[in-house]
């Protein structure tokens, strides 16, 4: 039987998935982040599947959606992408520190994925944690100061007015440096990545994503089979039923400790 619990640490709120007879256990961890103007319980598909396969699965809300919805009007959702997107990232690390406190994961078995916007934090976080094992994006973008300037450019084909000049833009880009993968990408440290990205995709293009990963595949030339990326051809923005299957496997394939190997490194409660 498989659990879900409406949990809080701090700010953040979240749903834990995780099979019933295990609950409380040390166990291989995912935490998944949800899409822009979207909520944890979208992705409950992803947390049963991954369940199933022995995972624990942490969904949070980001700031201003969901159960921490604040009110703000479309607009101003928009402005604050990027403000949502670093938070979120460090709030990943407040997420890992509430998992080894209560004794749910190790710190060498956590897992981050997510979708679009979910997927851009995830990376982002790659960048900023070394700790994490293994990691998926779905629909996301490594670039963020390309990506921010393609938001902006939408933003403004939408007719709505920046309040901001072309330096105060350019001090605003320079601030997402930190979490800009594409600036160090030997930070990936062949860590096993997964990216899935439909070809039609009109929100989050999918060429930085392309390149990024053609011109980074050396730093995996030990690892090769570590870096992958899956192309639906078809699929606009919006993750196909093989892309959730994927990353299923992806974790089950590079996240999974066994039980004897997790008893030895002393993280199985008894």
């Amino acid at each position: 039987m498989i659990n879900v619990a409406k949990q809080k640490t701090g700010a953040v709120s979240f749903i834990h998935v995780c099979e019933a007879q295990s609950f409380s256990n040390t166990k291989p961890t995912v935490i998944f982040i949800h899409g822009f103007q979207s909520v944890k319980e979208n992705n409950l598909h992803y947390a049963y599947l991954l369940a199933e396969k022995g995972f624990r699965v942490i969904l949070p809300d980001c700031i201003h959606h969901g159960d921490r919805e604040s009110g703000l009007r479309n607009h101003e959702m928009m402005q604050s992408f990027w403000e949502i997107v670093v938070q979120t990232v460090h709030e990943i690390d407040i997420l890992k520190e509430y998992l080894l406190k209560e004794g749910l994961a190790a710190e060498t078995d956590i897992g981050v994925a997510g979708t679009s916007m979910g997927g851009i934090v995830t990376f982002g976080a790659l960048k900023k944690y070394p700790w994490i094992k293994a990691a998926v994006s779905l629909m996301g973008c490594p670039s963020y100061k390309d990506f921010a300037r393609h938001k902006v450019e939408k933003f403004l084909e939408a007719g709505f007015v920046l309040p901001f000049d072309e330096m105060q833009l350019e001090s605003y880009y320079a601030k997402l440096d930190p979490y800009d993968l594409s600036n160090d990408p030997t930070l990936l440290n062949e860590r096993p990545l997964l990216c899935w990205h439909g070809k039609q995709d009109q929100e989050v293009p999918i060429d930085p994503l392309l390149t990024f990963v053609n011109d980074n595949k050396g730093y995996y030339k030990n690892k090769p089979d570590n870096i992958k990326v899956l192309i639906d051809d078809n699929a606009d923005h919006k993750v196909s039923r093989e892309g959730v299957l994927a990353t299923v496997e992806w974790f089950a394939e590079h996240l999974h400790q066994n039980e004897e190997e997790r008893y030895h490194a002393g993280s199985i409660k008894r």
